[in-house]
């Protein structure tokens, strides 16, 4: 098996989104953690890889990553995941999900040397890693991180329902990591705190130095004890899917080489872009630092 060689290595499921918004139209396509965020994080310069589960019959959703110049390796599937999401209201951050298909957990011999700087979980529920594989790939002395989505989105095998719950290995998985993401809503449920500062300080005591997490109007960062707020600068919600996991690409990729609060600006002006058109971010990085300015501006 040969060494994957990237700044940023993304593990999950690619998978096929159905996403229904509130009175809008249904809209079918390729979406998931990985997806996103490897297509943020390549477009704005970052030498990018995934790895991903998902059937050889589909291996043609890898082709907007391989156009992108990101290394794709597939782990074959019995079968490609696919997510059924529900907006029931305006509250873009409210939603129905379910998991019609689903490409399986991974296996640590499924994973080759990895020969960067950062790896991240990007799952979309807790059908894909377990405990002990996170477990041996911090073993592999690698930088890891993961986004919170992957314990806190529990499928119901019979139901297929993703229901949204607290997880008892959150703790132990959380000290782990190097970096972690979430959202408000899964802050809630593992923490129990409304307050975001308050939530990012709990998860950071279990064990994690960098915690970051996005709500509708921004994203927060806690690192080493110090607290940063963005704001996004979107126009519109059209993009909603895919916040999360384009907003902490953007933060990995810009913190390669940046302090935090900088890659936090970065992101959220990545990310602002993104949500103005559904799909994966397509712009670029003088795209990013030139609403960077903007928001600075405005800000000022």
């Amino acid at each position: 098996m040969t060494t994957i060689k990237a700044d940023i290595t993304f593990i999950g499921h690619m998978c096929i989104d159905e996403v229904h918004p509130y009175q809008g139209q249904v809209r079918v396509a390729p979406g998931s953690a990985v997806l996103c965020g490897a297509l943020a994080a390549a477009r704005v310069g970052c030498r990018t890889a995934v790895i991903s589960r998902l059937h050889p019959g589909d291996e043609q959703l890898l082709q907007p990553l391989r156009d992108a110049g990101v290394e794709c390796l597939l782990v074959p599937a019995p079968e490609t995941s696919r997510m059924e999401v529900v907006h029931p209201s305006a509250d873009v951050d409210v939603r129905e999900m379910r998991l019609k298909q689903n490409a399986g957990f991974f296996a640590p011999q499924e994973i080759p040397e990895l020969a960067g700087r950062f790896v991240h979980l990007a799952g979309i529920s807790d059908r894909e890693f377990t405990l002990p594989f996170m477990e041996a790939l911090k073993n592999r002395g690698i930088s890891l991180s993961a986004d919170l989505q992957n314990i806190v989105r529990q499928v119901d095998p019979p139901t297929r329902v993703v229901s949204f719950s607290d997880s008892p290995d959150k703790r132990r998985i959380v000290a782990l990591l190097d970096r972690v993401k979430l959202d408000v809503v899964e802050a809630k449920l593992l923490t129990g705190e409304d307050n975001l500062e308050s939530a990012a300080r709990q998860v950071a005591a279990w064990g994690c130095p960098e915690v970051v997490i996005t709500r509708a109007d921004g994203v927060l960062a806690c690192v080493q004890g110090k607290i940063w707020f963005e704001r996004f600068s979107n126009r519109n919600v059209t993009g909603r899917t895919g916040r999360g996991d384009t907003t902490f690409a953007g933060y990995m990729a810009w913190r390669l080489e940046h302090p935090a609060p900088v890659a936090l600006q970065f992101a959220a002006a990545l990310v602002s872009i993104k949500m103005e058109t559904p799909g994966p971010f397509t712009g670029t990085l003088p795209d990013v630092l030139a609403r960077m300015k903007t928001m600075e501006n405005h800000n000022g």
